[in-house]
């Protein structure tokens, strides 16, 4: 069975927006069947369009001229809050909307389908920068501006640029399967497919943000190897300081002693791992550095109030809704 996904283009479009998510697909057909994805792009006249960053696309067809489709998937850009770029995308939505299996918006794609009428009283989420904006100007769509996609039905939206390669991945998750999914990140060398309820700020890019100089490289170095020994002196020695003068450093930095830093970067890893792939409690366990399933165990229903089993039952029931 072969899928026609559509992807709109027009001026001012984010180019990564299209180009990221398209990719997925693409690299999907090697591994679910060749002919599992049609990939094309539309505009409105069918012509050449040109990105934010300058680079010139050149569409497949026009509006008129689209074949009936499976997926439509609208990427973000300035363009769409241009009235007069976003005219004939918007009306292009409202005729085929319908007619379609599943329409996606990725980053601000959001304000066509809000304009199209397409998002009233339905969950959503956008890029964290627009949010405010999209609330104000559709406040009967049910924002959750921190997620990283949203499922709705048959609408699905996201955030901005990586998470719409999130948001394809899980598509193709939806349509060929988990192995499949997966086996498309590890080839775009994406870590793994990030769950959709995800914050779009990471444990790590929070922390991250609020370090400077060792501390942010730090930072960069314990996410790589939450399964070591992470100790104080350990640290304090990657940092080039005494174990007493880092705690007070790093304390006074980031708001909190190291071990419960480190703490809340494992759980978060290993709350990922748990939506995003197979692997027993166990082995979860051991790859975010736990001693004991046992210590995992507790310290991931002290932090999020469930154990590691019945999050990933939930995270499971939430996909098949």
């Amino acid at each position: 069975m072969t899928r026609r996904i559509a992807f709109i283009g027009y001026d001012k479009i984010t180019s990564l927006d299209l180009i990221g998510p398209m990719e997925a697909f693409a690299v999907a057909n090697e591994f679910g069947g060749r002919h599992a994805y049609e990939l094309s792009v539309l505009s409105a006249k069918g012509d050449v369009f040109r990105g934010e960053n300058g680079v010139r696309f050149c569409a497949d067809a026009g509006f008129a001229a689209a074949p009936a489709l499976d997926t439509l998937i609208v990427p973000g850009g300035s363009g769409l809050r241009d009235t007069a770029i976003s005219a004939p995308v918007v009306a292009f939505l409202k005729k085929r909307a319908a007619n379609t299996r599943r329409v996606a918006s990725i980053c601000t794609g959001l304000f066509a389908l809000a304009e199209a009428g397409l998002m009233k009283k339905r969950r959503a989420t956008t890029h964290w920068r627009y949010a405010a904006l999209i609330a104000q100007s559709f406040p009967d769509i049910r924002l959750d501006a921190d997620a990283i996609y949203v499922r709705d039905g048959k609408y699905f939206s996201s955030a901005g640029i990586s998470a719409g390669i999130d948001l394809a991945l899980a598509l193709i998750a939806d349509d060929l399967g988990d192995n499949v999914s997966l086996a498309v990140a590890r080839e775009l060398v994406v870590y793994f497919r990030r769950p959709g309820g995800q914050s779009q700020f990471s444990e790590p890019l929070q922390f991250q943000s609020r370090g400077h100089d060792r501390f942010s490289d730090l930072t960069a170095w314990i996410v790589r190897n939450l399964h070591a020994d992470l100790s104080v002196e350990v640290l304090a020695a990657r940092a080039r300081l005494g174990a007493r003068h880092f705690s007070r450093l790093f304390a006074a930095q980031f708001g909190m002693p190291p071990a419960r830093y480190i703490e809340r970067l494992r759980l978060d890893e290993a709350r990922q791992r748990l939506s995003a792939t197979r692997q027993s409690i166990e082995a979860v366990s051991v790859a975010v550095g736990y001693a004991s399933p046992d210590a995992f165990r507790r310290a991931f229903e002290r932090h999020f109030g469930v154990g590691p089993l019945s999050y990933r039952k939930t995270v499971a029931l939430k996909r098949r809704e």
